[in-house]
């Protein structure tokens, strides 16, 4: 089991910024020069801050974008989902737990934030946004978990049996 040392948070935190570097790069560059929508993740945060607050200040959307990323989406893989994957399923390899958890953040973002907390339709009407938000949000899981698990952070609960002698 791994502790969580201060390496242990670095390298979650490390694993956070480079995702989300390469979400945005993906959702905010590659996507629209390739013809397909543009992603507006802060634009989604600063209407979550209005309707949760009533307001949202100035540069307050680009922060709460930048602590989800950096913070609560690798804390999301390293604590619950990989945790949880070695727990039910341990010889899956990490990246396909990675890919489901990509799929569980773009339900969080497109369906509870902008359906059931912003108003917007279910998944934003299905357009094209839905589905570079789809690709966005795997990018960054695979991205995410590959660095945590290249740098060994791998919080594991499960209870390994002690050992008992034959008699």
């Amino acid at each position: 089991m791994t502790q969580v040392t201060l390496k242990t948070a670095t390298t979650v935190l490390t694993a956070g910024a480079f995702a989300t570097i390469a979400f945005d790069a993906f959702g905010l560059g590659l996507s629209p020069l390739l013809g397909h929508a543009k992603l507006a993740p802060v634009g989604l945060a600063g209407a979550s801050l209005k309707a949760i607050f009533g307001a949202n200040p100035s540069g307050a959307a680009h922060l709460l974008h930048a602590l989800t990323g950096l913070i609560f989406y690798a804390v999301g893989w390293f604590a619950i989902a990989r945790p949880l994957q070695l727990a039910v399923a341990p010889r899956l390899h990490w990246s396909i737990t990675a890919v489901a958890y990509g799929v569980a953040l773009w339900v969080f973002a497109l369906y509870v934030m902008a359906h059931l907390v912003t108003g917007n339709k279910p998944f934003l009407g299905w357009t094209g946004i839905t589905w570079v938000a789809l690709w966005g949000h795997i990018v960054y899981a695979v991205v995410a978990a590959a660095i945590m698990e290249a740098k060994g952070a791998v919080l594991d609960l499960r209870r390994t049996p002690n050992a008992v002698p034959a008699e």
